[in-house]
């Protein structure tokens, strides 16, 4: 698979808009539908770019994903294989280009407002897939997803001390990568008590918030930012979101009870969302390669994350 050029400079372009667009009417008309008024372009990013545009049958979205974020496009198929209940089914795919045609999947819980009994229902559902996918976890890396499985952190460490080395701006800066660098010795110990755990290894969402959840609370989307990590590293994202962590925290665990005594779960949660950071300061990196406007200090920011006290800091 290797998708055609991408990146800003490409996607507004006239020619890559009628390209797309040609692509979806054609795959619309093979699909039995039809479009029924203007393609427009809601989301231009380093990282991806979507058009939507209305049918008879509701909206449409064709995703785009940028080079490194293309395994998003074969990881819908895989979903849609294992766990069909769980995404939307695409309308079609192009491995070549690196496109994704999808359906709309109606509100998300942001847009509906949810609160935490909302996300108490949804965690345990994303704790399952998380349980039906472990499976999948060579595929998952077949087709391009990041590993950053608790045996891979220590040097992923290592790769984000030099993303942030590279980004800093002044000597404050410097002296805080080199205070989470002291914490290599602790980190690599979290990473080794991780690899230790029961809880198998899957898909990490690694953006996991209600504007990415349908509002029926069963199905998730946008993958984007997706890596093979433990597990309970999705938590680090979804929390933040939680008025009541405890109780989300508790919820989401509901799957996975069975392998280990609540009390372990809990502080695997911490150990797990700690080094998740420095595994999400590198998929900031990923998502910035193209063109880092407007977010330069995120990959640094969230870094700098791994030495705050509170294993919840998202620090970007």
């Amino acid at each position: 698979m290797t998708p055609e050029p991408t990146g800003i400079a490409t996607w507004s372009t006239p020619e890559w808009m009628a390209g797309a667009v040609s692509w979806m009417d054609t795959e619309l008309a093979a699909a039995g539908l039809r479009r029924t008024g203007p393609v427009t372009q809601p989301h231009l990013r380093a990282w991806s770019t979507v058009l939507t545009a209305p049918t008879g049958q509701g909206p449409v979205w064709l995703k785009a994903p940028g080079p490194r974020a293309v395994f998003e496009v074969p990881l819908y198929e895989l979903l849609g294989r294992v766990v069909p209940d769980r995404v939307l089914t695409p309308i079609a795919v192009d491995l070549d280009r690196g496109w994704l045609l999808l359906p709309d999947g109606g509100p998300t819980l942001h847009a509906a407002g949810a609160g935490d009994a909302e996300l108490a229902e949804m965690l345990p559902r994303y704790g399952q897939l998380q349980r039906d996918l472990a499976g999948e976890v060579d595929a998952l890396l077949a087709i391009g997803l990041t590993d950053m499985r608790a045996s891979a952190m220590p040097a992923r460490f290592e790769e984000a001390l030099e993303v942030a080395r590279r980004l800093t701006a002044d000597e404050e800066d410097r002296a805080a990568v080199e205070a989470v660098a002291a914490l290599r010795p602790e980190f690599t110990e979290w990473c080794h008590r991780l690899a230790a755990s029961p809880v198998p290894s899957s898909l990490d969402h690694n953006d996991l918030h209600t504007a990415n959840i349908f509002a029926d609370g069963t199905r998730f989307y946008d993958w984007g930012d997706a890596v093979v990590a433990h597990s309970f590293a999705s938590m680090l994202v979804a929390l933040n979101f939680a008025a009541d962590v405890p109780r989300l925290r508790d919820a989401y665990l509901e799957p996975f009870t069975d392998l280990a005594p609540r009390a372990e779960l809990v502080a695997e949660v911490e150990l797990a969302c700690r080094v998740s950071k420095a595994a999400r300061a590198l998929v900031w990196e990923r998502a910035l390669a193209a063109d880092p406007t407007g977010f330069e200090r995120a990959p640094l920011l969230t870094l700098l994350a791994v030495g705050d006290p509170s294993w919840l800091t998202l620090g970007a």
